[in-house]
């Protein structure tokens, strides 16, 4: 099959939910078609607008009551419909996906997957990580703080977040809530995750990616090999097996579009004639997050600079793309003063041919976040 660019991109974008019209007013179903297009929403613990796992239901739906996710992920057990795992990065998942990481986790398990520095745990030292486990058995969840000493940051983990971060890989452990300073809480899995999904059987390998692969290709609508092992880290060779096996039976259809490496579409991809989204997009969504993908589909060269130091940044801290129509037509550096009760811009950057009403709508979806965020202005 042959599709021009632009009709890749609407394909593209419909597959993520930016072809339709937002609801008067978002509630649980809205909320919950979103997480089932996207397959997931991966979590950073940046705050300085507000946390990356709130703003891809934002982008697509508006304004909608953030305790609706809260409750999905981190509430009591009825309530639960998310959990926590590593699938693009560390994310939030349907809990229907449990079944197909299981591979994922009995890998770590044997030593096989997550960081090197986790997987001492795996074999010398798994005594200490197995004791670390039965403390958490006895005593119920614990967070890293209550059982090291002395400080640890993000990058310098300290031994028994390790050891939680192996166990959590691993699939013994999961969140059971996060602090107020977001710091993951980790209990048994089976206090955690409801029974009726823990006694679903387990999927072989290869049928778990082959569905991993496929919710990849739906989400993404259009996509290549990369893109496809991307959404959800697969191995390039497990990945690989995965798309033969979906091209053969008819999931994945081969497609050519001029400038693009080999791609594939989902069958069920649609194709608009138009789309006519206004978004701003958290620097994790996954319509963005791929940057080859986000060069290719809409000529936007878009890297995120908070690592870059203040000095050589070019566009700002926290910047999000502002899709209006069917183009990223520029790209904002928000900030949530919540003491002042503003929203504060610090910088827009314009993409080359811009549309005329390009300010307009940016200062439209500008109003929309900031209603949302409970911030009384825009400054």
């Amino acid at each position: 099959m042959r599709l021009t660019p632009l009709e890749a991109r609407r394909v593209a974008l419909a597959a993520q939910g930016f072809h339709a019209a937002r609801p008067a007013l978002a509630g649980h179903r809205h909320l919950a078609g979103t997480i089932d297009r996207l397959g997931l929403h991966q979590i950073d613990s940046v705050n300085v607008l507000v946390r990356a796992h709130y703003l891809p239901a934002f982008s697509r739906l508006g304004a909608y009551d953030t305790t609706l996710l809260d409750r999905r992920a981190w509430g009591p057990r009825r309530d639960r419909r998310l959990f926590e795992y590593w699938a693009h990065e560390c994310s939030l998942l349907p809990l229907s996906l449990h079944p197909l990481l299981r591979w994922r986790m009995a890998r770590a398990d044997q030593g096989q997957a997550g960081y090197t520095g986790m997987r001492v745990f795996a074999g010398e030292r798994r005594a200490e990580a197995m004791a670390l486990l039965a403390r958490l058995r006895d005593e119920g969840p614990l967070a890293a703080s209550d059982v090291q000493t002395g400080r640890a940051g993000w990058w310098e983990w300290s031994e028994p977040k390790r050891m939680l971060e192996w166990l959590f890989y691993a699939g013994h452990v999961t969140t059971a809530t996060r602090r107020r300073s977001f710091e993951r809480v980790y209990d048994l899995t089976e206090r955690v995750i409801p029974p009726d999904i823990l006694n679903l059987p387990d999927v072989p390998e290869a049928e778990a990616q082959a569905q991993l692969v496929a919710l990849s290709a739906r989400a993404l609508g259009i996509a290549t090999v990369a893109e496809l092992r991307d959404y959800f880290r697969l191995d390039a060779s497990d990945a690989a097996v995965a798309i033969a096996r979906l091209v053969e039976d008819g999931t994945l259809l081969p497609a050519d579009v001029p400038g693009w490496p080999p791609a594939y579409l989902h069958r069920d991809a649609k194709s608009p004639r138009r789309v006519n989204a206004r978004a701003l997009l958290a620097p994790f969504d996954p319509l963005v997050w791929e940057r080859a993908r986000t060069e290719r589909l809409f000529g936007f060269r878009y890297r995120i600079e908070i690592y870059t130091p203040a000095a050589k940044r070019q566009h700002g801290y926290y910047v999000l793309p502002f899709l209006l129509g069917e183009e990223l037509v520029g790209r904002v550096d928000l900030k949530a003063d919540r003491a002042g009760s503003r929203l504060v811009v610090h910088a827009v950057h314009w993409e080359k041919g811009a549309p005329e009403g390009a300010r307009q709508g940016l200062e439209g979806e500008l109003g929309v976040l900031a209603g949302w965020l409970g911030l009384r202005e825009v400054s």
